[in-house]
Order: C-alpha cells, then sequence, then structure tokens
C-alpha cells in the first residue's frame, strides 16, 4: 500500500520521538489533579482533503489542529490560511501520518480513498474519524475493520443520527423510535420506507454526466494523486471535487452522499448492527458504466423478515416510515397507535454510547458508530450500488459477507486498485 521509503521513514520518526513524547506530553487523565490542564491534554489532529467538508471540521470536540493535505494546492492554501499560524500543510497524505505529534487523522476526502486512507492511518498509529460512506467497496470495509482491530485504533464515521439531532422528516431523535420497536409494541416483522413521502430526499442531481470530453488538467491539482486507486480517465472538471459523486469510480450518486445518513439509524433502531440483508431487489432503469443514474426502488430483506424499502420515484403516497402488524408510524411522529407518546415515557432508555470521539480516544471504548456497526450500514449502501449498477437481485451471506453463487457481484465487492495503490 506505502511503498519502503515512506515506510522506513515512518518508523524513523515515530522510533525517534517515543523517547521526547514520553517525556514531555502528558496528558491531564494520566496525571490527574483538580484544575490541572497541560497544553498536551487537548488531542491534536490533521485532516486529510480540505477541498469542503474539511474546512468545516478545524475545531471539534476538543481537538487542536496541526497539519493539513491537500493534492489540490489552491485547497490547500486556502486552508492554511484560515487555519493560522501553527498549522503545516502537506501534499501527500502519508507524510502527514508519519508525524508522531498526531493524534486523530480526519479523512473527508472522496469516498474511493476512505479504505486506503483509514487503514494507512491505522498502521501509522492514528486514531480515526472517517466521513460518510465508510468506503466505495465492501472489501475495503472489510480491511479498514482487520486494520483498526490489528492496530488497537479507535475509529469514528462521521455520520450522527442514530445518536442525536431531529431525523430529517420524523420531527424526533432516533431515541424514542427505538424505544418503540424494542417495546414490541408494533410488532415484527417491521417494514422501513425512506422516501421523500417519509421525509427524504435522495438527491438524483448526483447524477453524473457522460461522454465526458478530456480537458486539461489545472496546474494547481495533482490529477493522478486524486484519482490514486480508481481506474484512470481523463480529466474533466465534472470528475473531481465538489461533482465527484456522479461517478461510479469515486461514490454512488445520492446514495453514497445520504445513504448512511439514511440507513445507519433504520439499521441501529431494527438491532441489525451486526447483520446485514439477505436479499436486494431492485427496480431501476439500465446504468451507464461510468456516470451513476438514478433508480426507481431498492427492497433489502433481511433473515427474519424485516423489510427496508428506498422508494426512488415516492411512488407509496400514503407510506408510513415504520410499519408492523400491529401499527404504524409516519413522518412527524405521527401513528395509529393510541396514547403513543405516553407509553413511550413508561419505556427504558437504550444502552448508553460515547458520542464524544475525544472520550472515546481517551478511554479506549469505541465510539457509537465505529468500524464495525459503520461497516455494516456502508454495506447497505454497497449492496444498494453494486444491485442498481448490475440491475438484478441479489442473494448475499451476511456471514460470508458474500453474494451467493454470483460472482460478477462477487467481484465488485473486491474491485482492483490501480498500481501502485491496494490493499
Amino acid at each position: 500500500m506505502q511503498d519502503k521509503t515512506s515506510l522506513s521513514r515512518r518508523k524513523f520518526l515515530k522510533s525517534t520521538a517515543v523517547s521526547v513524547v514520553g517525556l514531555t506530553i502528558i496528558p491531564r487523565y494520566v496525571l490527574g489533579g483538580p484544575g490541572y490542564t497541560p497544553p498536551s491534554d487537548q488531542l491534536t489532529k490533521g485532516i486529510i482533503g480540505v477541498g469542503g467538508m474539511g474546512r468545516g471540521h478545524f475545531k471539534y470536540e476538543g481537538t487542536r489542529l496541526l497539519a493539513v493535505c491537500d493534492v489540490d494546492q489552491k485547497h490547500l492554501d486556502s486552508a492554511l490560511q484560515l487555519a493560522g499560524p501553527g498549522v503545516d500543510g502537506y501534499h501527500d497524505f502519508r507524510e502527514l501520518l508519519a508525524r508522531p505529534d498526531i493524534d486523530i487523522v480526519h479523512i473527508p476526502t472522496p469516498p474511493h480513498w476512505h479504505g486506503l486512507i483509514s487503514i494507512a492511518a491505522a498502521e501509522a498509529g492514528k486514531d480515526i474519524w472517517c466521513e460518510k460512506p465508510m468506503t466505495r467497496t465492501i472489501g475495503e470495509g472489510i480491511k479498514v475493520i482487520e486494520a483498526v482491530k490489528r492496530h488497537g485504533r479507535m475509529f469514528r464515521l462521521n455520520t450522527w443520527f442514530r445518536f442525536k439531532d431531529t431525523f430529517y422528516g420524523l420531527g424526533t431523535d432516533v431515541k424514542p423510535l427505538k424505544k418503540v420497536i424494542d417495546s414490541g409494541i408494533l410488532g415484527w416483522p417491521l417494514k422501513v420506507t425512506v422516501s421523500g413521502v417519509t421525509g427524504y430526499n435522495w438527491k438524483f442531481y448526483w447524477s453524473g454526466k457522460k461522454n465526458l470530453k478530456p480537458v486539461p488538467v489545472p496546474e494547481n491539482l495533482d490529477y493522478d494523486f486524486w484519482l490514486g486507486p480508481a481506474p484512470y480517465k481523463p480529466y474533466n472538471p465534472a470528475r473531481v471535487h465538489a461533482v465527484f459523486r456522479g461517478y461510479w469510480d469515486y461514490d454512488g450518486g445520492g446514495l453514497g452522499d445520504m445513504g448512511q445518513h439514511y440507513l445507519d439509524p433504520v439499521q441501529y433502531m431494527l438491532n441489525k448492527d451486526d447483520t446485514s440483508p439477505t436479499l436486494v431487489e431492485v427496480d431501476a432503469p439500465q446504468q451507464h458504466p461510468d456516470a451513476v443514474g438514478s433508480w426507481r426502488r431498492i427492497t433489502y430483506t433481511y433473515a427474519d423478515g424485516c423489510q427496508i424499502i428506498l422508494d426512488g420515484e415516492n411512488r407509496d403516497k400514503d407510506a408510513a416510515y415504520i410499519e408492523g402488524p400491529n401499527g404504524k408510524i409516519y413522518r412527524g411522529f405521527r401513528s395509529n397507535i393510541p396514547n403513543l407518546q405516553s407509553f413511550i415515557k413508561t419505556l427504558p432508555d437504550p444502552e448508553p454510547q460515547i458520542t464524544t470521539f475525544t472520550e472515546s480516544v481517551k478511554t479506549r471504548k469505541k465510539f457509537a458508530l465505529n468500524e464495525e456497526n459503520g461497516h455494516r450500514s456502508a454495506t447497505l449502501v454497497n449492496l444498494g450500488v453494486i444491485a442498481v449498477r448490475l440491475g438484478r437481485t441479489l442473494h448475499y451471506d451476511p456471514v460470508k459477507q458474500e453474494f451467493i453463487d454470483d460472482e460478477e457481484a462477487n467481484r465488485m465487492i473486491w474491485q482492483p486498485m490501480r498500481g501502485p495503490w491496494s490493499l
């Protein structure tokens, strides 16, 4: 994944820094003592990718920014100006990872880089804050889990609706919805519909343009490095920066953009954090091999009969958000169950979660949305993407994490990377 020179340099930097760090950087939670807050108590952070989302997280959750990295010199210069003195800039993310004084790495690159950089960060001894979707392929997610576990790192996926904020059109946060589901009052199995009718937007405007004409690469952009593991395609500004989501090589359109925001809380509410659907059915037009298109409907079915329906054309005009044999909950937290709000007040709260990443880093306890449950909700996105691209029903083994009797679909789990990059 990285050349020997970079690896050797990183090992040298880490080995020479151990004695200095061990003597001077001693956080308050190690020393103890009321009122004592040394500068080193604030965790340090580097950001890889500062074209947009990365610049929105310079000051967040008790971290101090030390370094930023981008392959576009204009983005890098703008970020350094915004960050102010004391922050260093890098073109190559491996140089940032080699710094022993950085605790956390934030990864708001396009998704085709999420897996590789997360693995490299784990290998470098960094804790990881990754944007959604967690990975562009299922195979990359499997490897991220292995790397995070092997190196004992903490991982946060940056979507938060399972533990805070009003959940789109539901008019409530997720907590009371989970309490209702856990109570069993709706019956089982459940059907969840995610559509404009229930308060969501699949953002089909992220569909890509076909037959892009090559144009010269701007001097400020290292386009080859931006592509990284993705197949080489001639440069066109429609491929990069704010519009990359429209191309399969880098993301999955509106499903890639919003899928984990919408589906991770559903997975949590249905208690599916450790599994995946066994059946994926799709209704979509034939897709272009390069440019992402729209789809009409994706239906996920679990082994116990629970379903998640993604209604891309808002077909079900009277759809409930959650529907069970004994009751329904609609957009705006309306329900056909009498006195539901009073009933919710009698229910126990869900298990507590760590919802501040600095706490996770300091205590070495998993964040609420980590590499394992995050991989499962990313898998929901990637299962949908594969079904849309292939245009057919897929049967999936959630234990082996592979498709059943479908080699073409399985090749999309482990997609090849352009050299020299690999898993």
